[in-house]
């Protein structure tokens, strides 16, 4: 194809892009701005003119990509869509914010400089510099949420095209989107988004696991239609008998969250029983009650089949904190098998897939009360107040509230408070107003009297006791759950310390009639109270944990500061690393002194032989390697075959993770810079320690069974056994050692074959 052809073909496909956009916009709700969005279009197209993607297309059609998922997916209107379109604009081009105010206004200006603010390139150098990013995120997103939206929208397309990436850059954007944009997009109730940005973080990062699950979903798709159809029968006739307007239809799990379960239970694909659930979504008859309707085809459906009490979610009369409301209830259906079922109006559907667009769709025509959303932005308010001073904390601090169960608790008089799952007393105080938290006591949960490390549970009423003399612990930290709590707490012990910092400073400069202290005298004295600074000298002081003595001259008799002495490693290394930068043609070998030990030749040698790892390129994960201490053995011990990937630490070394492992994934999302690809290499004689967890029925002889059945063919290295039974039921654990993952799937495979084993899996851990 020519170049003019080419130009002509893009040209075509650009208009094509720009003609959905509008039917998608003309399609909505809103008012027709045709003309804002076409100006938006035409400057943003002339602004990225010449420019491309890294896939090859034209750079427009990423802005055109985001617009419309704005547009169609999360139902904003002309001032977001326009937004979008805009969105890059300032950053790589000459345009600036004025300009775009001139021409659109202070609303589009607002939220095109917002996105500005905190991006920095999602596919440049900087791609996973993000726990300052998520700062600025959020702090732009308390004076508009359209800020984050259009923030979310731009990562799915981002996600949606990351196969143009090296698998390194995969690495890094998949990490940050689990860790930062999915839990977003959960809060804010896109539940579609945040389903596909988990989806395609799982396809990056496990192609060949995605690739099987998927096929497996595919082959027992006939099993679950013929369940489906068998339960839906008697279901239809009650409803249609009831005059409901309904549609109802099956929903498959995500992948992603059926692996999620087969990890967190150590199951396999064909005990996930809840493959599907059903959902039934209804038009709300004019003038009748929508939770009434709620109930009444709840009533219809247990009518017919057996209810699981404990499966119950009422999130109708009790909506969870990012909007969602629906009514869940498990039956037991005609083929023996539990299904959930899922009873929305058309209102609660359209929330809880388009999220806080949705929402405020529906409030425009309701009187309504603050929801939880709105809880949920004014705590990211109070949170923005007082923010922890290091950036990765902070982001840790506002995650741990976005990807939570909820619980229901009561006030003493009744109101109720949503509280993430495993919030503690602490949390609830808190959550009433600050200072209550601050002067915290204890609590009464249900009449009884508990430590504020009580964690609540949904139904709980809690009254919290107080005193004025009683003020934020450090040990606090340790029994708090949410990011409120946390951050109020942090920015009081803060200004404890400040406190006690100046009332220490006060007391030495007063022993000192306020005159200036000598900086060796200084030395001395921070030496003699092994203070590592002023500040750490003056809370010691001013805390009662040393005492001053009742004259200055006391502190004359002290003893000189010693000179810090360098190891002799350290020594070497200097005077060698000098030489090299002197002599670059000298062999290093030559550099070492004909005096000193053969041990510290070997120390110095080994050290500079570690070589300079190459970030860009897939490292190579050898025995070789593994000996010589190039590679770090992680948390999450991975094994030869595992989805894994490096990072490099400070001294050069690389850190293997799972691409799974949840370290790993705050590594991925805030050190994207030392994130590498790795691969394994051939592994014969070096063993990796592996995990075997198993439970049965117990008999006499099982284990025996069990180490018989391992011994076939095979000599295994077990390092230990554990096994306990109760109740007739038993527990295993075999820690053996292994060259694969793939030996331990073998493993399994023979104990699963022993009469009396229920499960077989490795351990995650």
């Amino acid at each position: 194809m020519s170049d003019e052809e080419k130009m002509i073909a893009d040209e075509q496909m650009i208009e094509e892009e720009f003609q959905g956009l509008l039917q998608d916009y003309l399609n909505s709700n809103h008012r027709r701005k045709v003309d804002v969005i076409t100006r938006a279009y035409n400057m943003a197209k002339e602004a990225h003119k010449g420019a491309r993607r890294r896939s090859g297309e034209p750079y427009i059609m990423h802005p055109l990509a985001v617009a419309r998922i704005v547009s169609r997916e999360m139902g904003l209107g002309s001032t977001s869509i326009s937004a979008s379109l805009l969105h890059d604009v300032v950053e790589d081009t000459d345009y600036t914010v004025d300009d775009i105010r001139a021409l659109f206004g202070d609303k589009i200006a607002q939220i095109v400089d917002g996105l500005t603010k905190i991006s920095q390139g999602m596919f440049g150098e900087n791609v996973s510099a993000q726990a300052e990013n998520f700062r600025k995120l959020l702090l732009t997103m308390s004076d508009d949420i359209r800020v984050i939206l259009i923030k979310i929208a731009d990562r799915l397309h981002n996600m949606r095209t990351l196969s143009s990436m090296s698998p390194t850059k995969q690495f890094k954007i998949t990490g940050e989107t689990l860790y930062i944009y999915a839990p977003l997009a959960h809060r804010l109730g896109l539940f579609a988004i945040k389903t596909e940005l988990e989806e395609l973080c799982f396809r990056y990062e496990h192609p060949e696991v995605y690739a099987d699950l998927t096929a497996k979903i595919a082959e027992s798709a006939p099993e679950r239609n013929k369940i489906y159809d068998n339960f839906a029968v008697p279901v239809i006739a009650a409803l249609d008998k009831m005059g409901i307007k309904y549609e109802m239809r099956a929903r498959v799990k995500s992948v992603y969250s059926i692996w999620n379960k087969m990890q967190n239970k150590g199951i396999s694909f064909n005990e996930v029983y809840d493959l599907f659930a059903v959902r039934i979504i209804f038009e709300v008859h004019p003038g009748m009650d929508e939770k009434k309707q709620c109930w009444d085809i709840y009533s219809a459906i247990t009518d017919i089949y057996k209810l699981r009490p404990d499966r119950i979610r009422d999130w109708v009369s009790h909506p969870k904190a990012n909007g969602y409301q629906a009514l869940h209830l498990t039956v037991m259906g005609p083929d023996g098998k539990w299904i959930e079922i899922q009873i929305r109006s058309r209102r609660m559907d359209d929330i809880a897939e388009k999220g806080f667009a949705a929402h405020w769709k529906y409030k425009e025509n309701r009187i309504e009360e603050d929801n939880e959303l709105d809880k949920w932005l004014k705590t990211i308010q109070e949170i923005l107040a007082n923010p922890n001073p290091n950036a990765i904390d902070f982001l840790d601090t506002v995650k741990m509230n976005l990807f939570s169960s909820e619980i229901f608790v009561f006030t003493p008089k009744g109101e109720i408070k949503t509280l993430p799952q495993g919030a503690t007393a602490l949390d609830f105080a808190y959550t009433i107003h600050t200072r209550i938290g601050d002067h915290c006591l204890g609590a009464k949960v249900n009449h009884t009297l508990v430590p504020l490390s009580q964690q609540l549970r949904s139904g709980d009423q809690v009254e919290i006791l107080t005193s004025q003399s009683v003020n934020p612990q450090p040990e606090w930290l340790n029994f708090v759950t949410t990011a409120k709590a946390r951050t109020k707490i942090e920015a009081s012990l803060r200004r404890q310390r400040r406190r006690i910092i100046e009332k220490g400073k006060n007391m030495l400069e007063e022993l000192f009639d306020n005159e200036p202290i000598d900086n060796t005298l200084f030395n001395k004295i921070l030496h003699s109270y092994k203070a590592e600074n002023k500040e750490d000298l003056y809370y010691m002081i001013g805390n009662n944990e040393v005492i001053l003595p009742v004259q200055k001259e006391a502190f004359s008799k002290l003893k000189p500061v010693p000179e810090k002495q360098e190891n002799l490693f350290v020594r070497y290394m200097k005077q060698a690393m000098s030489a090299i930068k002197k002599t670059p043609q000298e062999p290093r070998k030559m550099l070492l002194n004909e005096t000193e030990s053969e041990d510290e030749n070997l120390l110095l040698s080994q050290e500079m032989k570690q070589p300079k790892i190459d970030r860009k390129a897939v490292y190579r994960l050898t025995e070789q390697n593994f000996r010589k201490n190039f590679i770090v053995y992680s948390c999450c011990n991975p094994l030869p075959g595992d989805d894994v990937f490096g990072y490099v630490t400070e001294k050069e070394e690389v850190e293997v993770h799972k691409r799974s492992c949840q370290t790993g994934l705050k590594l991925k999302a805030n050190y994207g810079d030392r994130i590498i690809a790795v691969e394994w290499g051939d592994y014969r004689q070096y063993s990796f320690l592996a995990s075997i967890i198993f439970t049965g029925i117990d008999r006499v002889g099982i284990l025996a069974n069990i180490l018989s059945k391992l011994a076939e063919d095979v000599v295994v290295n077990i390092q230990s056994v554990n096994v306990s039974s109760k109740d007739g039921i038993f527990e295993g654990v075999f820690n053996v050692h292994v060259h694969s993952a793939e030996e331990v799937n073998q493993l399994c495979a023979k104990i699963a074959k022993v009469d009396g084993v229920s499960t077989v899996h490795r351990s995650t851990i």
